[in-house]
């Protein structure tokens, strides 16, 4: 069982850079892939980033493509999400979501293969 917070959201202008960090607890962290997922009130869940067990395999949302970064360190049991070049869009809550190593990578795109999430944290872009 893996449990993971969040942390690093904040008030942010448009352009500006923010660091997210998904601290996980239990064993076998390395077993799972991490996944980045956002959520306006208006609007639906969505799918931000993801990366595989290993750290080999990243997948991103085209509307992130480019000024996002998702990288994990498994000796520290820890995800990141490097946002840079933020925009109003991009507001939301921010949910860090672990799914085990048995998951069609190609399915992280979806909240289906996902079994833990934290609570998230909020991100919030002016303009």
């Amino acid at each position: 069982q893996v449990q993971v917070v969040e942390s690093g959201g904040g008030l942010v202008q448009a352009g500006d850079s923010l660091r997210l960090s998904c601290a996980a607890s239990g064993r076998t962290f390395s077993r799972y892939h991490m996944g980045w997922f956002r959520q306006d009130p208006r609007k639906a869940r969505e799918f931000v980033a993801a990366i595989s067990w290993s750290g080999g395999s990243t997948y991103y949302a085209d509307s992130v493509k480019g000024r996002f970064t998702i990288s994990r360190d498994n000796a520290k049991k820890t995800v990141y999400l490097q946002m840079n070049t933020l925009k109003r869009e991009d507001t939301g809550v921010y949910y860090c979501a672990a799914a085990p190593v048995s998951a069609a990578t190609l399915d992280l795109v979806l909240s289906d293969p996902y079994d833990y999430w934290g609570q998230g944290t909020q991100v919030t872009v002016s303009s």
